[in-house]
């Protein structure tokens, strides 16, 4: 009881936090929630902003969230235009989280004439990012393990008390994402055709990192609908490419896809680059990645 007591009068003097309660964070996607949750493990509380199922891209967090966000520590945000509400959010806030930008420093990929920063601005949203261009970073695990150093170095610095235990942690995240990054691989280089049409171009920085080769996107940016002159050709080079299914996304409309898939004569298959929390194949980022990676070798292999 007096070494209790005496701990407590220490950490009083020294202004510094003895922290019982888990520091509060805040995370836009679950992925990076997840990745977070990883290496903060029980001295985090992390709340998620983009609920399961919304697209990151056409999402707009209601008023009911600003109490939360406001009292977390840190805010881990993709960035590259992203987060484009995250200005507009917390304008008139007291008091605001450290922004870690976590696509800060990665070679970010440009679309040809805009950017998906561009295309927020052009709706009204200003940005306030650090770099521009295609902000689906997480979706190649080698940039995942360059993201959770990030995240392991900001909460050591913001709770230098469980430092150790957040570079640990780092640790076994990295030998995780290592395992993943040579199974994906391995599996790549068993794949009779390298070639895929998406959704939107989620999956350019998995295909860059894998040698896989895109024959498009059926939006090429952020809600732009297609003409049916694009369609036709997307259809045409789905054609020459043989590709042999139109990849969708569980949080959007995959009603252009079955268009395409069916002008085509090909199936509509899912990939998911966002997860889902209450789902057992997606609840984590490893599972998530890993779900995919078997949807890719049915397809491709």
């Amino acid at each position: 009881m007096k070494m209790k007591m005496m701990i407590l009068v220490m950490c009083a003097a020294l202004h510094s936090p003895c922290q019982a309660d888990p520091l509060p964070v805040i995370a836009s996607i679950f992925p990076v929630a997840d990745l977070v949750q990883q290496v903060g493990g029980e001295h985090v509380s992390v709340v998620t902003v983009i609920p399961p199922g919304a697209s990151p891209h056409a999402f707009e967090p209601s008023p009911g969230l600003v109490k939360k966000i406001t009292s977390a520590r840190i805010f881990f945000k993709v960035g590259a235009g992203l987060e484009f509400w995250w200005e507009k959010f917390v304008r008139n806030a007291e008091i605001r989280p450290v922004e870690v930008v976590l696509s800060d420093g990665v070679d970010l990929i440009h679309e040809a004439g805009h950017s998906h920063h561009e295309d927020m601005e052009a709706a009204g949203h200003p940005s306030g990012e650090h770099q521009e261009g295609n902000p689906h970073v997480w979706l190649d695990p080698v940039i995942a393990a360059g993201m959770v150093s990030k995240i392991a170095d900001s909460l050591s610095l913001a709770d230098p008390v469980h430092a150790d235990f957040y570079q640990n942690r780092r640790q076994r995240c990295l030998s995780e994402l290592g395992a993943l990054d040579q199974d994906i691989r391995a599996a790549v280089s068993r794949f009779s055709s390298r070639w895929y049409v998406s959704a939107h171009s989620a999956w350019d920085y998995f295909a860059r990192r894998y040698g896989l080769q895109s024959a498009g996107a059926i939006e090429a940016s952020p809600g732009r609908q297609p003409v049916p002159r694009e369609i036709a050709a997307l259809v045409s080079r789905i054609k020459a490419h043989q590709i042999r299914a139109v990849f969708a996304e569980p949080q959007l409309n995959s009603h252009l896809a079955a268009l395409v898939a069916r002008e085509a004569g090909i199936p509509v298959v899912f990939l998911d680059p966002v997860g889902d929390p209450h789902s057992e194949d997606r609840n984590t980022y490893i599972r998530l990645m890993r779900t995919n990676l078997r949807t890719l070798q049915e397809v491709m292999q």
